[in-house]
């Protein structure tokens, strides 16, 4: 029986092997950064399974291929249904309203319906509310994919993979661009916070003039900030602005985040093509998934189930490219 071996053990890699093993194939995969953790890209996302806020600014596909993320990571971790809030100071209605006419599936919403939402936001008078959408917790998705499987008999290889390694589908992100010459690295900040005094049950969005911010809940009053996109390749540290603005939206969006504590900082670079959509690629007999940018789990199904089409019955799905072998 065949045995696809995949590269790379990020969301992406992670998603591809369980869709084959889904289908009845035989999986190993290779990382020598071994189980989810820091070293991955995937470890720092928000987690934010949003396509209709995200189509914000993006193109099409990331609407249309990212609505069924949501019931792919249903079936496989703990997913939370209780949409996106879009939020504005008085001074940035005119953003809300922008934001609003790029997007769809919200409705509008005002100062008590913000507050039956979230009470600790309440002092907002216009919000959009995106009631389909929902968040995970990216790290316990990792290792719940993980988990599952090794349960399936998935081998997991902490080493780098053959050169000449036969079924091979390459999902190694930002080191494929040894080979994908047209992948570029896009800079991503965050902030893992706690503060005990805010309450907030779904990721919220706030349109701050200098850095719009989003703020995902991890329980326990624990908070993902994130949204700079730097184009650059220095991961290395998060610039003194970056945090000073991230901390400044959070404090906008209810000052009692002025006494968060600040209990981690992640920087990374996120593999992306010119046009910030993923593609697949056939090149020397290899099968090559990148280019998942910001949205890496919301389309990590949809990348996934075209590349196990690709593989297994040779179906060519819109995020094929042109054979370049």
């Amino acid at each position: 029986m065949t045995v696809w071996s995949v590269i790379g053990a990020g969301v992406a890699g992670l998603a591809v092997a369980t869709e084959l093993v889904a289908r009845g194939a035989r999986v190993q995969v290779f990382d020598p950064g071994g189980p989810p953790g820091p070293h991955g890209c995937s470890w720092w996302a928000g987690g934010m399974l949003a396509p209709w806020c995200e189509y914000e600014n993006a193109e099409e596909p990331v609407l249309s291929l990212g609505q069924d993320a949501i019931d792919w990571w249903a079936e496989r971790t703990e997913i939370h249904r209780r949409g996106t809030l879009v939020l504005a100071n008085s001074r940035d209605l005119p953003d809300l309203r922008r934001f609003g006419r790029r997007t769809e599936g919200f409705s509008d919403i005002q100062q008590g319906e913000i507050h039956d939402l979230e009470p600790d936001l309440s002092a907002f008078r216009s919000g959009l509310f995106f009631t389909a959408e929902a968040h995970l917790d990216p790290r316990r998705a990792l290792q719940d994919l993980y988990r599952h499987l090794q349960a399936k008999g998935v081998t997991f290889h902490r080493k780098l993979a053959p050169a000449r390694l036969d079924n091979a589908i390459d999902c190694r992100g930002l080191h494929a661009r040894d080979v994908l010459h047209d992948l570029r690295g896009v800079k991503g900040e965050m902030l893992v916070i706690r503060c005990k005094d805010v309450t907030l049950t779904r990721p919220v969005r706030l349109l701050h003039p200098r850095m719009p911010l989003y703020i995902v809940p991890r329980g326990d009053g624990v908070y993902m900030l994130g949204a700079t996109m730097i184009e650059t390749e220095d991961s290395n540290r998060i610039t003194a602005r970056s945090m000073l603005e991230l901390l400044s939206a959070a404090y906008a969006l209810n000052p009692a985040f002025g006494e968060a504590e600040v209990l981690e900082i992640g920087v990374d670079l996120r593999p992306a093509f010119p046009d910030n959509l993923p593609r697949i690629r056939q090149l020397g007999g290899t099968i090559y998934a990148n280019g998942l940018y910001r949205h890496g789990y919301l389309l990590a199904p949809a990348l996934a189930r075209s590349v196990a089409d690709l593989a297994l019955e040779n179906k060519r799905s819109e995020l094929v490219d042109e054979d370049r072998s």
